[in-house]
């Protein structure tokens, strides 16, 4: 892709699911974003989720869901990587299950769906098979090279645990 040459400058991230069988509790999950300085590899600086936003707005939710009702997909994430400060080194995006109703994993939820766009280039795509028993996933990574120029890289890492807890791992 000819576009990963030059670095990827604007993406998103979209997230979608069934709803919950007639009669269970909904499923709801969440994207997040966490982002990562020179300073501090592997400790978030500030995390994006439902909630809470990028302090300078290049990191936004722009579709949440709590049911996975509707149309389309049911969660979105835009990241405009080329207007990060220059500070910023790294972005990792995960996808939590919030667990209100007893543990959930993705192996609970129906059809759960991932994709990462750059404009009409599909980045990654996932569909969490591997996964059926993580409650959050690390799906994709952002890594600013020497050059200032952000490269892609597919970042799918399982982990059991709970969305509080989950941006403090997503570093790891």
């Amino acid at each position: 892709m000819s576009s990963l040459n030059r670095g990827v400058s604007k993406v998103e991230v979209v997230l979608k699911w069934d709803p919950s069988a007639m009669g269970e509790p909904p499923h709801d999950l969440d994207l997040v974003a966490a982002t990562f300085t020179s300073d501090a590899p592997a400790e978030p600086d500030y995390l994006v989720h439902f909630g809470s936003r990028s302090p300078d707005g290049t990191i936004t939710l722009d579709r949440q869901s709590r049911t996975g009702q509707g149309f389309g997909d049911d969660e979105e994430m835009t990241l405009e990587l080329d207007r990060l400060g220059s500070g910023y080194v790294r972005v990792v995006v995960g996808v939590a299950i919030q667990q209100r109703d007893g543990r959930r994993t993705f192996g609970d939820v129906a059809n759960p769906a991932l994709r990462v766009m750059e404009g009409y280039t599909e980045l990654a795509r996932h569909d969490f098979a591997g996964l059926a028993e993580a409650t959050a996933a690390t799906v994709a990574e952002f890594v600013r090279a020497d050059s200032g120029a952000w490269e892609f890289r597919t970042s799918v890492r399982g982990f059991d645990t709970d969305p509080q807890s989950f941006g403090a791992l997503m570093g790891a």
